[in-house]
């Protein structure tokens, strides 16, 4: 394009205000008055940006679209770019040129950057459309202010260097457009303009403020009583999985804390000045800085409201991601939100998202004045508007005609909502919150069962639609009961000067569609469709688990991979306090034994919070009560008399499950705190054992100690760690079975843990992590306590076949 003088741009208009000169409207179609130009784009990644990308390529034919995008990982500007242009929209688009690749070589300039970290622009762009920013609404007050404000700071400058020759005077004259939101108004009332809003927030100043709140509350959490704190809390949860365990949850209750007082610091900022949130706080100081840095050029600011799934283009109901409406939708429709604090008059301000990529292109092709920043709301509540409480309706309508039905429950009831006011939510929730607290108090000690497993189940629904509620109640509270009128005189005179040939294309009248079509006929279907899609696949599949494979399909390379088992509550049906007496009660007379057990029942209440605590110390304590026993006459009583007894406890999905294993050539490992005699009749299923060995004298009578430390929590881990690198063992691809949660270490270590029959607090972990929990039945052949009554060599006479037996049996001879 040719250059001009500066003065020929016009002098900026110093003080004017849009009713002195009204806001520019359109002369002709959009793809002529914007062919040629070369449109800069940021957040085409995004929900917003992506759309403004699909419809500059395919209804602006003779416009260039320049990309600035930020390398994420490994994957450069161009692959990400790739990566959107070969979605479902651009298919058509691509088709001609090749494929995605081709696409972007020939229509679009990738610029690699971020923000702020924006590198030199092109010195052609003629419109900047800056989309890109943090749309959360409850953003950590420092990312809030880095992307809204510096980032968008920093592209301003490096697109007026861009236009700006050797001498400082202006070669061009660009426009830039600006994506902000309408909800920049803050926590006013009534009719908003299409204007600044005027308040005298110095905007460097709060910038500065909230960069060192970062470091503050950085520093905060890592002090004495912060960091005691913490690791208070996670000992109570994980003491029993291990110090690392706890060490890690320790760290992740500190950057949680740091994150949280981040975001509580943003949202008190902003309210302190009369903002809703970090978000729209930030977001306006935004506005003002674009006003203050493009007062020499041509500016324009585009205020969208709720944007939501588009009612005509690429296609009815186009939507990418959950934006604002779509997570209280679907909680309705499973029947999870009973009320919602919303004032059943305020208005819901929605509006499609391709009206509003339409508006911002409209608004790119206007040549407004120098030095006046146009303002444009793209809203529905001036000449459309929708309450609450006829939003409330279409939802309700739609699914009691079409009920979300997922999983085995059917149909969920639908809620009734009254509308009864924030403070009756709030105290509803507070209600169910201090429930749940004493429930979930009340089944840690509850004995684990399927019973106790069902109920803990039920009570994580319950706090994950209680903590649901919180966040969305907290995030949504102030705009469902907000009174606020968009006034968008700028947007109606635009949208009337389109052409003609351009009332389909590119329309933006938000008072040209009825809200049931839109609501029950286009949005909520595309809403619930990848829902109600994956529902039938999973139907159709049944519930595969993740790290339960099959293992008749295995390709494993044999030798590379290992199977670790946990031995009590996975493979076998017992404790070591009953092994103890089983080894123990033989041996002694009718008194003795009454005396033995007294003994052990006394000691229960103290080896059960070392169990809790410590359950190293709690097996210490266990074995040194074989203080005095013949180990070698121990291992004779194993062999020729408690095989039996072993084998009639051991689950028979664990005994299938290790020879599935061994059949797939993996390496069978057994871990357990257990004593090593004890395991003598599973040497036939496992390749290694890893068990507690009993210390001896020279006459090899038992000391009461062991040799060394019990295999227990994150000592697994370690063995296997240590055994996988001098064996050349893949742990990604190994499984490792635990019931308890101190194997989390041993589980977290292997790429494919499996949880059997866990205790509550392993159930929730492997929830968190996404693994497979498998229920593994256990019904011993005979009675309970029937075999350790009996007197070693008296009662029951050696069973010369127990190990034998036992052997062909594990092994699948029988």
């Amino acid at each position: 394009m040719s250059t001009a003088p500066a003065e020929s741009f016009g002098t900026p208009l110093q003080g004017a205000t849009q009713a002195e000169h009204p806001a520019p409207t359109l002369d002709g179609r959009l793809k002529d008055l914007l062919a040629g130009k070369r449109i800069l784009l940021t957040g085409v990644t995004g929900f917003i940006g992506e759309q403004l990308l699909w419809k500059i390529l395919n209804d602006l034919p003779d416009t260039t679209a320049a990309v600035l995008v930020r390398k994420k990982g490994s994957a450069t500007a161009r692959s990400r770019t790739i990566g959107v242009v070969k979605k479902k929209i651009f298919k058509p688009l691509t088709e001609p040129y090749g494929g995605p690749e081709g696409l972007v070589d020939a229509r679009i300039e990738v610029i690699e950057g971020d923000l702020p970290n924006v590198p030199e622009l092109p010195t052609d762009i003629d419109v900047l459309v800056h989309c890109a920013g943090d749309v959360s609404f409850d953003p950590p007050i420092d990312r809030a202010f880095n992307t809204n404000l510096i980032g968008t700071g920093a592209l301003i400058d490096r697109f007026l260097e861009s236009c700006t020759g050797a001498d400082g005077e202006l070669t061009r004259m660009p426009h830039y457009v600006h994506v902000s939101t309408a909800y920049t108004a803050g926590r006013r009332r009534g009719a908003i303009g299409e204007a600044p809003h005027a308040h005298d927030i110095d905007y460097r100043a709060e910038m500065e403020a909230g960069l060192a709140m970062s470091a503050e509350i950085e520093n905060a959490s890592r002090t004495a009583d912060q960091l005691t704190k913490f690791r208070k809390e996670a000992e109570r949860e994980h003491r029993a999985a291990g110090h690392l365990i706890t060490a890690a949850d320790t760290e992740r209750r500190r950057k949680e804390w740091v994150q949280k007082k981040l975001v509580e610091a943003g949202t008190e900022r902003a309210r302190s000045l009369g903002w809703t949130d970090a978000y729209t706080f930030t977001k306006a100081l935004g506005e003002k800085l674009v006003a203050e840095k493009c007062a020499h050029i041509r500016a324009s600011i585009v205020r969208p409201a709720i944007v939501e799934s588009s009612i005509k283009h690429p296609y009815p109901g186009w939507i990418e991601g959950f934006k604002m409406a779509e997570p209280l939708i679907l909680a309705y429709g499973r029947g999870e939100l009973p009320e919602f604090p919303a004032s059943p008059e305020a208005v819901c301000d929605v509006v499609p998202c391709d009206y509003v990529v339409n508006a911002t292109l409209a608004v790119a092709a206007t040549e407004p004045h120098v030095g006046v920043c146009e303002y444009y709301h793209v809203s529905s509540g001036a000449r459309n508007p929708l309450t609450f409480q006829r939003f409330y309706t279409f939802v309700n309508g739609y699914f009691t005609e079409h009920p979300l039905i997922t999983g085995v429950r059917g149909a969920p009831a639908l809620p009734q909502w009254q509308f009864p006011g924030a403070a009756s939510v709030e105290r509803l929730l507070s209600r169910s919150e201090r429930g749940h607290a004493i429930a979930d108090r009340l089944i840690k000690f509850a004995p684990r069962s399927e019973r106790t497993r069902k109920v803990a189940k039920d009570l994580d629904r319950f706090r994950s639609r209680i903590d649901f509620l919180r966040e969305y109640l907290g995030l949504y509270n102030e705009y469902a009961q907000s009174e606020l009128h968009f006034v968008d005189d700028n947007t109606l005179r635009l949208t009337k000067s389109l052409h003609d040939e351009d009332q389909d294309t590119f329309s933006f009248d938000t008072a040209d569609y009825d809200w049931f079509t839109y609501i029950q006929e286009i949005h909520i279907p595309a809403v619930v469709a990848p829902i109600r899609r994956l529902e039938a696949l999973r139907r159709r599949r049944g519930s595969r688990p993740t790290t339960f494979t099959d293992l008749s399909r295995s390709n494993d390379e044999p030798g590379t991979v290992l199977a670790a088992f946990d031995l009590d509550g996975t493979v076998m049906s017992t404790n070591v306090i009953e092994q103890y007496l089983w080894s123990k009660l033989p041996d002694l007379s009718p008194p003795g034994r009454l005396a033995e057990a007294a003994s052990i029942l006394g000691k229960l209440p103290s080896y059960l919070r070392a169990e809790r605590t410590d359950r190293g110390m709690f097996l210490r304590s266990v074995y040194r009560r074989y203080a005095g026993a013949d180990l070698a006459a121990l291992e004779e009583y194993v062999d020729t008399v408690m095989a039996r007894e072993i084998l009639s406890r051991l689950s028979p999905d664990a005994v299938r499950r290790a020879r599935e294993h061994r059949a797939a050539g993996h390496t069978t490992v057994l871990i357990t705190g257990a004593i090593r005699p004890l395991t003598r009749p599973l040497e036939p299923l496992f390749d290694v054992i890893v068990a507690s060995d009993l210390a001896t004298d020279e006459q090899g009578i038992c000391t009461g100690f062991l040799t060394g430390p019990p295999m227990v929590g994150e000592s697994r881990a370690a063995w296997l760690n240590h055994y996988a690198a001098l064996h050349g063992i893949d742990l990604k691809k190994s499984y490792a079975y635990a019931d308890s949660h101190p194997d989390l270490a041993m589980l977290s270590v292997v790429g494919r843990p499996v949880v059997v029959s866990p205790d509550v607090p392993l159930m929730r972990a492997a929830a968190a992590n996404q693994w497979t929990t498998v229920e593994w039945k256990i019904k011993p052949q005979d009675r309970r306590w029937s075999r350790p009554f009996l007197q070693r060599g008296r009662d029951v006479p050696p069973r010369e076949d127990g190990v034998a037996a036992v052997t062909s049996e594990l092994r699948g001879d029988r």
